[in-house]
C-alpha cells in the first residue's frame, strides 16, 4: 500500500490573524464555507477504498484596499515531504497566480502584489502543488483553495437617478405619496453594515418627508396651494453604516411640482364696466371686452360668460375668447340713439369645470354690471319703404307723375333731403324726379312692347351734408295700351291648282298681337273692300282667331295669271280697335289628279322665243367642251417650246466663260490660273450638249491634243478652227471667250501718274477723238492744259 504524506498550508488572513491547520476531528464540524477538505491520493478514482486525507485548511479572508508599501502577506504553503534541503519546489496556479498572487517556490510563502477591490472580484480560486526539483514529479496531489476578499466600507451609496421629477395635485392630504427614491451601495451587504442604507431629508421640510428605510417621499404639510408656490426642490441623503457616524453618503435632488385643481372661482376685478357704441355700428360688431380673473390654469381657468338680465338682453350678446378667456360683448341689432341711448346689462362669469371637493369655498361664478352708452351719429336719410313699385300706362304723355318716394333724416336735427335718380340705372333718362318732394315723372315716351319693367334707383341725400345719402330701388311697370294692330303669325305664300274646284280651302290664316289682353285676343278677318267683290277667292272667318281662304271659281290658268295677291284685313276687339291689312300671295300651279303640285313655272310657255331646258343644257355642254379644247391646245403649245441653250452657269460648253477677275495686268500670273488653257487635255470633249436632243447629235470628232506647254495663242487658234469645222455646232452664233491678252501691251498705260514723272508735257488732245464716252476725261485733262497755258 502506497505511503501518504501530509501537505500543510499555513495562511494568515489580513495580517490580523493566522489560520493553522488543525486535526481532522476538529475540522469535520466546520461549515463548508469556512473549511475545505482535500484528499490527496495516488490511486485512480476508480479505487473503491477510502483515501487518506492529506491536508485541509480553513477558508481565509484578505483585507481589500491594502495601503501598505510592501506586498500583503497571504499565507504559507508547506509539505511534510519538505526536508528543508531545497529539493521541493512550490507552484501556484489559478486566478491571478503569477500576477496578482506570487509564491516563493522555496519557502511556499504567498503574497498579494496589488491592492484588491472586493467590488471588482470578491473570491479567487487557486491551486497549489509541490514537485521534486530533480525529477519534476509532484510529491503531493494538486489541491484547490479559496481566497475571499474581506470587505471594507469604501463605497458610498449611489442613487439610480441624479435628478427625480414628480408632481402631485395641490391641496393634497398629509401623507400623500409623491415618489420613491432608491440608492444602492456596492459594498458587501452580508458583511457588517457597509451596505445598509438609511434615507433622510436635507432640504424640503416642512413640506415633505421621507421614509428612512424605503426612500418613499410623502407630503408633510396640509393645504399646499399652487397659487402660492408651485415648484419645490427636495434634497434626499442616503447614508450607509445604518446612518451611524463615519458612514459614507450620497444625495439626490427631487423636483416636485404642484399641479392645479379648480380651487379658485373667477372674480371680476371691478363691479361695473362702461362702454360707448355709435348707433351706426353694424350687427355682430364687438363693443368691448371684459375679463374675470381666475388663479387656476388650463381647463380649471376656462370661463363662460353670459348676459343674465338687463334692458338690452335682446340687443347685445357676449362670447368667450378661448385664447384669452375674455368676454367679448357684441351688438346683435341696429342701435338707434333717437330711440334709446343707454343700456344696462348684468354679465355673469362661470367656471366650465367645477371640482365638487371645493364647493365649500363658495359658488364658482361672479357677476358684474355693464353700461353701454349709445352715441349719436349723423345718419343718412331713411326711406319710408325698402323698395317702391309703381305702374304707368305706356301712352301717358311726357312729364306725367307716376309716383312719389319719401325719405327723412333720422337725426334729431331733421336736415332737409334732396332726391335724384342714379343715371347708371336709367341710361336713357326715361324718368326724372323732383329733387324737393320726390315725385317721379316721365321724360320720354314709353313702350311696353319694348321694355316692360324699368328698374331705377333713387338717391336721397342731406342738403347740408351730401355725403350722407341712401338709396332705394324703384320698380316701374309699364301697363299695356292697345296701340298695336294684329298681324299675320307668319308670311303666307300658298298655291292653287289649275284644276281646282270652287269653294275649295287652300290656306288657313292665323294672327298675333303684340299687345297684352286680359280677356284674351279676339281677331276678326275680312277681305279688303277693293278685293271683296272682284277677287277670285273668298275669306271665311272661323271666329277662333283663324280664317280660311277658299276658291271662288273652277279652274285657274297659270298662263293667263300666275300669281294673285289677296289683301286681308285683321282687327282686334280691344279699345281702341286696331286693324291692319296683310297680303297673301297665291300662285297658280300645275297639279296631278290628287292635287299634288307639279310645277308653278310658266315663263317658258309665256315667251315664244324662250329656250327649253334641254336647249340650255346643250349650250352649257358646248361651252364646257370649247373650254377644254382651249386648255389642251395651250398645254401642247407649252410642251413644244424648246429649252434655252444655256440654262445655268454650270453649262460645261466653252460658250461663255466668265472669270469676274480684273487681275493685275499681263505680268500678274497669280490673279487666276490659266493652267486649263495651257493644258487642253484637262477638258473633257465627250460631254453631250444639253440644248439638243441626244438622238440628233453627231458623234463628236476627237481632235489631237496640243503639246504640253505650247503657247496659249496657238491653243486658242486651234480651238477656233475646231469650232468652225465642227458639224455639231449649233445653227446660231455663240461666243467663246478665252481671256488671254498675251505678252506686252500695244496701248501701253493710260495712267496719268506715270506721266507726272516725265520731263515733258503730255498731250491729251487725242482723248477728244475717242468719242462721247471719253468726253469727261478730255474735258478734265484739256482744262489742265489750258490752265498751264494761262
Amino acid at each position: 500500500m502506497r505511503t501518504y504524506h501530509c501537505f500543510w498550508l499555513l495562511f494568515w488572513a489580513g495580517q490580523l490573524r493566522q489560520s493553522c491547520l488543525t486535526p481532522l476531528s476538529k475540522r469535520t464540524s466546520s461549515s463548508p464555507e469556512k473549511e475545505k477538505v482535500l484528499v490527496l491520493s495516488g490511486n485512480s478514482r476508480r479505487d473503491l477504498h477510502r483515501s487518506k486525507r492529506s491536508w485541509m485548511w480553513n477558508q481565509f479572508f484578505l483585507l481589500e484596499e491594502y495601503t501598505g508599501t510592501d506586498y500583503q502577506y497571504v499565507g504559507k504553503l508547506h509539505s511534510d515531504q519538505d526536508k528543508g534541503d531545497g529539493s521541493l519546489k512550490y507552484i501556484l496556479s489559478g486566478d491571478g497566480a503569477g500576477d496578482l498572487f506570487i509564491i516563493n517556490e522555496n519557502t511556499g510563502d504567498i503574497q498579494a502584489t496589488k491592492r484588491l477591490d472586493r467590488e471588482e472580484k470578491p473570491v479567487y480560486i487557486l491551486r497549489a502543488q509541490a514537485i521534486n526539483r530533480r525529477t519534476g514529479r509532484p510529491v503531493e496531489p494538486e489541491s484547490e483553495f479559496i481566497i475571499k476578499i474581506h470587505d471594507i466600507n469604501d463605497n458610498e451609496p449611489m442613487f439610480t437617478k441624479d435628478v427625480y421629477n414628480a408632481s402631485i395635485p395641490e391641496m393634497s392630504d398629509v401623507g400623500t405619496f409623491v415618489v420613491q427614491v432608491t440608492a444602492t451601495d456596492a459594498d458587501d451587504p452580508t458583511y457588517g453594515n457597509s451596505a445598509k442604507v438609511v434615507y433622510s431629508i436635507l432640504q424640503g421640510q416642512p413640506y415633505f418627508s421621507v421614509e428612512s428605510e424605503t426612500g418613499i417621499i410623502k407630503t408633510a404639510l396640509l393645504n399646499m396651494d399652487r397659487e402660492n408656490r408651485e415648484q419645490y426642490q427636495v434634497v434626499i441623503q442616503a447614508k450607509d453604516m445604518g446612518g451611524q457616524m463615519g458612514g459614507l453618503s450620497g444625495t439626490t435632488t427631487v423636483n416636485i411640482t404642484l399641479t392645479d385643481v379648480n380651487d379658485n372661482p373667477p372674480r371680476f376685478p371691478q363691479s361695473t364696466y362702461q362702454f360707448r357704441a355709435p348707433e351706426s355700428m353694424p350687427p355682430d360688431s364687438p363693443i368691448g371686452r371684459i375679463k374675470a380673473n381666475d388663479a387656476d390654469v388650463d381647463e380649471n381657468a376656462e370661463i363662460e360668460y353670459s348676459i343674465t338680465e338687463g334692458d338690452g338682453y335682446d340687443m347685445f350678446g357676449i362670447t368667450t375668447d378661448k385664447d384669452t378667456q375674455e368676454g367679448i360683448i357684441t351688438v346683435k341689432k341696429t342701435l338707434d340713439f333717437e330711440n334709446k341711448n343707454l343700456y344696462i346689462l348684468k354679465v355673469e362669469a362661470t367656471n366650465t369645470h367645477v371640482d365638487p371637493r371645493f364647493l365649500y369655498l363658495g359658488p364658482f361664478k361672479d357677476s358684474a354690471t355693464v353700461r353701454i352708452q349709445v352715441e349719436d351719429v349723423d345718419e343718412p336719410p331713411v326711406f319710408s319703404r325698402p323698395a317702391y313699385i309703381m305702374e304707368v300706362k305706356e301712352d301717358v304723355p311726357i312729364n306725367t307723375v307716376i309716383g312719389t318716394v319719401a325719405a327723412q333724416d333720422p337725426d334729431a336735427a331733421k336736415n332737409p333731403v334732396k332726391y335724384s335718380v342714379d343715371r347708371h340705372t336709367d341710361m336713357d333718362r326715361v324718368f326724372n324726379i323732383n329733387s324737393g318732394n320726390g315725385s317721379i315723372f316721365t321724360s320720354k315716351a314709353l313702350d311696353r312692347e319694348t321694355l316692360l319693367w324699368h328698374n331705377i334707383t333713387v338717391i336721397a341725400a342731406e342738403i347740408n351734408n351730401p355725403k350722407q345719402s341712401s338709396r332705394v330701388p324703384v320698380f316701374i311697370k309699364v301697363l299695356d295700351v292697345n296701340d298695336n294692330a294684329p298681324e299675320f303669325a307668319m308670311f303666307y305664300e300658298t298655291f292653287v291648282c289649275e284644276n281646282a274646284k270652287a269653294e275649295q280651302l287652300i290656306q288657313t290664316l292665323s294672327a298675333v298681337d303684340k299687345d297684352d289682353s286680359y280677356s284674351g285676343h279676339q281677331f276678326s278677318f275680312s277681305l279688303a273692300p277693293e278685293a271683296a267683290s272682284s277677287s277670285n277667292f273668298t275669306l271665311q272667318d272661323n271666329r277662333d282667331n283663324t280664317a280660311g281662304i277658299f276658291t271662288r271659281k273652277t279652274r285657274y290658268n297659270r298662263h293667263e295669271m300666275s300669281t294673285y295677291f289677296l289683301p286681308v284685313v285683321i282687327s282686334d276687339n280691344d279699345y281702341p280697335i286696331q286693324s291692319s291689312t296683310e297680303t297673301v300671295t297665291i300662285r297658280v300651279c300645275a297639279c296631278d289628279h290628287r292635287g299634288k303640285m307639279l310645277s308653278c313655272n310658266a315663263e317658258a310657255l309665256i315667251h315664244p322665243t324662250g329656250l327649253s331646258t334641254g336647249a340650255l343644257i346643250a349650250i352649257l355642254l358646248c361651252i364646257i367642251i370649247l373650254l377644254i379644247t382651249v386648255v389642251l391646245f395651250a398645254a401642247l403649245r407649252r410642251q413644244r417650246k424648246k429649252e434655252p441653250l444655256i440654262i445655268s452657269k454650270e453649262d460645261i460648253r466653252d460658250n461663255i466663260v466668265s472669270y469676274n477677275d480684273e487681275g493685275g495686268g499681263e505680268e500678274d500670273t497669280q490673279a487666276f490660273d490659266i493652267g486649263t488653257l495651257r493644258n487642253p487635255e484637262a477638258i473633257d470633249d465627250n460631254k453631250l450638249r444639253r440644248d439638243i436632243v441626244p438622238e440628233t447629235l453627231f458623234m463628236p470628232r476627237r481632235t489631237a491634243t496640243a503639246r504640253d506647254n505650247t503657247d496659249v495663242r496657238d491653243f486658242i487658234n486651234q480651238r477656233l478652227k475646231e469650232n468652225d469645222t465642227d458639224p455639231t455646232a449649233p445653227p446660231y452664233d455663240s461666243l467663246a471667250t478665252y481671256a488671254y491678252e498675251g505678252n506686252g501691251s500695244v496701248a501701253e498705260s493710260l495712267s496719268s501718274l506715270e506721266s507726272m514723272t516725265t520731263d515733258g508735257d503730255q498731250d491729251y488732245d487725242y482723248l477728244s477723238d475717242w468719242g462721247p464716252r471719253f468726253k469727261k476725261l478730255a474735258d478734265m485733262y484739256g482744262a489742265m492744259d489750258s490752265d498751264k497755258d494761262s
